[in-house]
């Protein structure tokens, strides 16, 4: 099947073969029909199949007769990230290029003033998080009473952000006379439950079992000891084949944390989540996707819509609490029928989430070999990573040695340097004894201390 035979109008066509596809993904297929036919859909599928398009194509060519009022929007798609927000925009755009329809986009993070200019002047489609889009409707910015219809995008995620009132208070203020479509990742009993509320003989279209992932990617699992976990990260980014990664922490702290660690050992990373301010975030997602930054620590929130071409891998340094976050997560790779890999490190107090994640997906995770888990789980050095002092031309004109980029954001250089014996700086070894190895002079107080006798 092709797009050609969906339904879809000359100008939508035209947009999507600029774009360079020619075959709809099987939840494409099924739901742009349904919502061309003007009927409800819910839509299950995990993440990277293609859904986004599945509502932004068939709303443009439904919007593409009439015109918007001054604040009053024509449809609503509700997210619960400003990322994901951001990636359906770009949607909108692509696909709606040769259709003169407006968009606004409501999220957090930048000024309400240009929101509040575009909205005076009228929206066909607005794209908001829901506290964003409450703010500017409190403030009497937009009216809510002519939107036909409405999408309700990654529903578990809003469940689990809290984000489902505001969902309730939102859908309460729209006319009852509208369409409404739900999409989700996985189909938890309490989103089953709104889909009674919100949606009316809705189609229902489940393209893969709920809480599945997808075949292309090779799920990996090592154990590890909390103390090696770091040194664990550093050997898996050193020995795979790792072009770029997403990192996820469930913490934010902690993504800030683990980032300052492997920018000490040379890794070229950074930071996401919630705490940023939104030109922070944006610019991050840029290098990230033109390759300056290899790889991504980010949590959650941050990570839900980023749709980067070609992630070659998804690192779970910390275990998520939410079993339906490992499939979100690994979802971000093996996409587009490419090939991707997933690590998740655990610890032992992390056993019952595991158990939880394997229930889930209905299989096991693979162990890595018991080679490579006693490599990776020996603990880091306490020793911070030397930093290297820029070379400065010698004063017979020479220049510098040029150092090359190798791998993910680690540095080699061109000219193997000689290495010098230089003894080591440990005096004591970790459980306070003479180190053998040591061949400098002692000081006093240890000569003192440890019984050693002087030279």
């Amino acid at each position: 099947m092709s797009f050609d035979n969906l339904g879809l109008g000359t100008n939508t066509l035209n947009a999507i073969k600029d774009a360079g596809y020619t075959t709809p993904t099987p939840i494409q297929s099924q739901a742009i029909p349904a919502v061309l036919n003007g009927t409800d859909v819910l839509g299950c599928a995990q993440t990277g199949t293609g859904k986004t398009a599945s509502f932004t194509l068939p709303i443009i060519e439904r919007l593409s007769k009439g015109r918007a009022r001054a604040r009053m929007p024509r449809s609503l798609i509700l997210t619960p990230t400003r990322e994901l927000a951001t990636q359906i925009s770009e949607n909108f755009i692509t696909y709606g290029k040769y259709e003169k329809l407006s968009m606004a986009l409501l999220i957090g993070g930048v000024s309400t003033e240009e929101q509040q200019r575009k909205l005076t002047r009228g929206v066909d489609v607005l794209i908001a998080t829901p506290g964003r889009l409450l703010d500017l409707f409190g403030r009497g910015s937009l009216l809510l009473n002519d939107v036909q219809f409405l999408v309700i995008d990654e529903a578990d995620r809003m469940l689990d952000m809290g984000f489902i009132p505001d969902v309730e208070k939102i859908v309460g203020c729209l006319p009852k006379e509208r369409q409404t479509m739900m999409f989700s990742a996985t189909m938890p009993t309490e989103i089953r439950k709104l889909t009674k509320t919100f949606l009316k003989n809705p189609t229902e279209i489940t393209v893969s079992p709920p809480a599945t992932t997808a075949s292309t990617v090779t799920e990996c699992l090592i154990e590890v000891s909390p103390r090696s976990k770091n040194k664990a990260l550093r050997e898996l980014l050193r020995s795979e084949n790792v072009l770029n990664a997403l990192i996820f922490c469930n913490r934010k702290k902690n993504v800030d944390v683990l980032n300052r660690s492997l920018r000490k050992y040379g890794f070229l990373s950074a930071p996401l989540h919630g705490d940023m301010a939104q030109s922070a975030r944006e610019t991050t997602l840029q290098n990230f996707k033109n390759g300056t930054i290899k790889l991504l620590v980010a949590t959650d929130v941050a990570g839900r819509g980023i749709d980067v071409e070609s992630l070659s891998h998804v690192f779970n340094y910390d275990v998520p609490l939410h079993a339906e976050d490992y499939v979100h997560r690994i979802g971000r790779t093996g996409r587009a029928g490419k090939h991707g890999f997933a690590f998740m490190l655990a610890c032992p107090e992390d056993s019952r989430y595991v158990e939880a994640i394997t229930k889930l997906i209905g299989h096991k995770i693979s162990p890595e070999s018991k080679q490579k888990q006693q490599n990776l789980n020996k603990p880091q050095s306490t020793s911070k990573p030397k930093k290297s002092k820029p070379v400065a031309a010698s004063s017979s004109g020479t220049q510098p040695e040029k150092i090359q980029q190798s791998g993910v954001g680690r540095v080699k250089r061109s000219e193997p340097r000689t290495k010098r014996s230089r003894p080591s700086s440990n005096k004591l070894t970790d459980n306070g004894t003479p180190d053998v190895n040591w061949t400098g002079p002692v000081p006093a107080f240890l000569r003192k201390k440890t019984l050693i006798p002087s030279n």
